[in-house]
């Protein structure tokens, strides 16, 4: 069984695999422990996670860092950052961060998931962090620079080579690929795609082996997203559009799937967390759909939209019309829901996807964003008739920002969300937030018939930081979430 680490990438560019050959490693037991998902979902309730923070665009001249928050209600630092692991240099912009190790390799006693990859988008830097010595304070065990520019995400994977290796996707302006790293001394090895196969741009990915395929999604060219969004780089070209399809064996690009101008900056794609299911999701910022994407009798992939949040009309923003801005979706680990954030209309959906071709709405709950009723944004026209939405107070504080980053428990009860997105847009689209610093919330979840309600109890104020207000973005678990596991 070989073992693999993923690091998609933000902007465009390359990947990261991380290859280990020593069977004689032991096993801990933080290590992969998940046979299946079914099983993952009766696992033990969260009680820390995992977030980088970013200071980058904020002006405040500190590195960015890996901060441990304490979410277990018994413990007396119960919506408390516990520990700070700083990083040694500054402006990285720590992003989507993975496992050296994931439950696709349950049965290989030589795996164990000690070692939390945290990719940086401008810098490039790749930070080892090792989680297992003492997991409530992680420290820094190596750092990696490839010659790419932005590493975005890392997914655990097994690997196609006959030893263990980590998937990393980084970003290059208008090339984006996957680059090898070793799993023993995390140094870099090479591309993982074959020579002149790179797609136009870089963000996501997922793999399914039992279907011998990988699926990445583009976000755009660094120089038209690095400092903002300006609406004519998507008439120029510098965003991306498609589904690339690879074989997980050969690593040759099979198929790009063009989702038209519905499909506008595909960003996290998610399939099923049954190994057998050869379909999934995957969301589309720029005109707020998502797709599902499916292999055909052919045996070819095929895309068709199944959601579609219209625009409103509005006065006092940038344009006279405002999309939701669908940014992070995930699936439960059971597959039965959906869930997604609408980052401008400020809007957490939840959907009941037993019918995969026809999600059907079941839960919604507004926790800030633009068009809060109060604020300098008027709402002319809304084709789903919604009231624009009171401002979100927890504790007492007015939210700031908008729902972004989520992750799900695993017995999918508790919905956790915070609310940057990448400092550049943060800073254009809610610069509150950047003098505020962001928040994490959590929403507890009906998983019986559906419906969104707000922990207004829970609240972890990254304003009130000890060198300043930061930008919270994903958030990990140590053992394994419904984000980062993956099964055979």
């Amino acid at each position: 069984m070989l073992h693999c680490v993923a690091v998609p990438a933000c902007l465009g560019e390359v990947g990261v695999w991380v290859e280990s050959e020593d069977p004689k490693l032991p096993r801990s037991s933080a290590g992969p422990p998940h046979s299946s998902n079914l099983f993952l979902l009766q696992g033990p309730r969260e009680e820390i996670l995992y977030l980088p923070c970013i200071y980058r665009n904020t002006g405040i001249l500190k590195p960015d860092y890996l901060a441990t928050v304490d979410v277990d209600p018994k413990s007396p630092t119960y919506c408390q950052v516990i520990h700070r692991l700083p990083m040694p240099n500054l402006r990285d912009e720590l992003h989507h961060s993975g496992w050296n190790a994931c439950s696709s390799c349950f049965d290989d006693a030589s795996k164990k998931r000690n070692f939390l990859i945290l990719p940086s988008l401008i810098s490039s830097r790749i930070y080892v962090v090792d989680v297992g010595t003492n997991p409530r304070a992680p420290k820094i065990h190596k750092v990696r620079t490839p010659r790419h520019w932005g590493p975005l995400t890392t997914n655990g994977t097994p690997g196609a080579h006959g030893s263990g290796w980590s998937l990393s996707l980084t970003a290059h302006l208008h090339s984006g690929g996957f680059v090898l790293l070793d799993g023993e001394t995390f140094e870099v090895i090479g591309n993982w795609e074959h020579q002149g196969e790179a797609v136009p741009f870089g963000y996501d990915f997922w793999y399914q082996p039992r279907h011998n395929v990988m699926i990445s999604t583009e976000w755009g060219a660094p120089k038209a997203l690095v400092n903002g969004f300006n609406p004519a780089h998507v008439q120029e070209g510098l965003y991306g559009s498609a589904l690339n399809i690879w074989d997980w064996t050969t690593h040759k690009k099979l198929q790009r799937l063009d989702l038209g101008e519905e499909g506008a900056i595909p960003l996290e794609v998610r399939f099923l967390h049954d190994p057998s299911a050869a379909e999934g999701y995957v969301g589309c910022a720029l005109n707020s759909t998502v797709f599902r994407f499916y292999k055909t009798a052919e045996g070819d992939w095929a895309a068709e939209k199944v959601i579609s949040i219209p625009s409103k009309k509005v006065e006092g923003w940038m344009l006279p019309e405002m999309p939701s801005l669908i940014t992070d979706i995930l699936i439960s680990l059971d597959d039965r829901y959906l869930y997604f954030s609408n980052w401008l209309h400020g809007d957490i959906r939840q959907y009941d996807i037993t019918d995969r071709r026809n999600p059907r709405l079941v839960g919604q709950v507004f926790l800030g964003g633009s068009i809060v009723r109060d604020g300098p944004i008027r709402v002319l026209e809304d084709p789903e008739n919604q009231q624009q939405p009171r401002p979100c107070i927890i504790k007492g504080k007015r939210i700031p920002g908008s729902p972004q980053m989520l992750q799900l428990s695993l017995d999918g009860r508790r919905l956790y969300v915070t609310t940057s997105l990448y400092s550049g847009w943060d800073k254009q689209f809610y610069p509150d937030m950047i003098r505020e610093g962001s928040v994490m919330m959590q929403i507890d979840v009906d998983t019986v018939d559906g419906g969104l309600t707000l922990n207004e109890d829970f609240l972890v104020d990254f304003g009130k930081e000890p060198d300043g207000p930061v930008l919270a973005h994903e958030l990990r678990y140590p053992g394994g979430d419904c984000t980062s596991d993956i099964w055979l």
